[in-house]
């Protein structure tokens, strides 16, 4: 993987860029959708093309468990086995695993110990175990293994926290094998200044192909802590590799990490409010189990150029949702996706033009929320 600085922009640390990989070209900043279990919850590949995404997630956990590394391996790696000729990056697994870990006794030097939500077997994933299921995946972007804390860890917690991630990082990073396949360093620390430098200086030195800003997508994270994180991690960071910021989509979140620094991101959350029959607008979030839409024959947005909004009604997108018909969560994720995708399109021309600043005022002037 090759990452070209293409541009900062004057009045922030915006930057445009593009990522080449084995499987294509992509240009950042960009969003990432979430293909969890080799699928983007409901859409093929093909439609995710059509919605201009420039690469998607894989889930090294749930692959782990089902249908396995080892199968995946002898389909010819994810991208085949899944029929998906993009980019496509793995996270390492973590954040699943420390969320099923009981308590910190199963945080051990060697690894986590956890409990499968699928039959409840007692496993143990490594650094070494999670480089070893992501080689077989044969993804174009690795993760290193982090400890992903909670949000409510202190200073002294956290300080030992990342003093494992770094340690771990080192142990995946030897036995990174697969020569195809880039591997990102993550950079842990809390809100906390020192911790945050602490760890992208050492993260830096190990040499990865790109950098990742995690531990901001804790439950219970606020927004300030959020921003402050990534504030105190970016300047630490190379200019000629790609920053990504783990676990992040709401549009406001996504338009201020792009404007600190930030090239890709990724967060279920377009999926996962289409299921629940939300949709992304230029104002806001809508709900189409509201009746007032019961009669509103306009798509979802007019100047919206995705398959939803070019063919169907918000009459009709509540009526399938509120009869649990799965179209209506299919057709609100492609708009929802698109809608980010487009965000990420927009962020890029900004740039180019040195108005990005002014972009995020009149966004979340029509968006409803104030900025923090």
């Amino acid at each position: 993987m090759k990452y070209e600085l293409l541009k900062t922009e004057k009045k922030s640390r915006a930057r445009l860029g593009r990522v080449i990989t084995n499987y294509g070209i992509f240009e950042t900043p960009m969003f990432m959708p979430v293909g969890t279990k080799a699928t983007v919850k409901s859409l093929t590949p093909e439609e995710l093309k059509e919605m201009h995404c420039g690469i998607i997630l894989a889930n090294t956990y749930h692959l782990w468990l089902r249908p396995g590394p080892d199968l995946i391996q002898k389909a010819g790696g994810l991208h085949a086995f899944m029929h998906y000729d993009g980019p496509i990056l793995t996270d390492s697994g973590g954040f699943q695993v420390f969320s099923l870990a009981k308590n910190k006794k199963d945080i051990v030097e060697e690894g986590v110990y956890f409990k499968s939500h699928l039959d409840g077997q007692k496993l143990l994933l490594t650094p070494e175990k999670s480089i070893e299921i992501q080689n077989k995946l044969d993804s174009d972007i690795a993760m290193s293994f982090d400890e992903c804390p909670p949000a409510s860890a202190g200073y002294d917690y956290l300080k030992n926290s990342v003093e494992r991630t770094l340690r771990w990082a080192e142990r995946g990073k030897k036995v990174h094998q697969n020569e195809r396949q880039a591997l990102f360093g993550i950079v842990q620390g809390g809100a906390y200044e020192d911790l945050r430098k602490f760890s992208a200086e050492e993260t830096v030195k190990m040499g990865f192909d790109g950098y990742s800003i995690g531990g901001v997508a804790n439950d219970g994270e606020s927004k300030e802590d959020m921003y402050k994180a990534i504030d105190y991690s970016i300047p630490y960071l190379p200019q000629d590799k790609v920053r990504y910021l783990m676990g992040i989509g709401d549009p406001i979140d996504l338009i201020e990490g792009v404007i600190r620094g930030v090239d890709i991101f990724d967060c279920v959350l377009p999926t996962r409010i289409a299921r629940h029959g939300q949709a992304f607008t230029r104002t806001g979030k809508i709900n189409f189990h509201n009746a007032k839409y019961k009669e509103d024959f306009t798509p979802i947005e007019e100047d919206c150029d995705c398959y939803t909004c070019k063919n169907y009604t918000r009459a009709y997108l509540r009526h399938l949702i509120t009869t649990e018909e799965m179209l209506g969560g299919r057709l609100l994720s492609i708009h929802n996706i698109r809608f980010l995708v487009k965000l990420m399109e927009e962020l890029r021309e900004a740039i180019q033009n040195d108005t990005i600043l002014e972009y995020r005022e009149k966004f979340i002037e029509k968006y409803g929320t104030s900025k923090k």
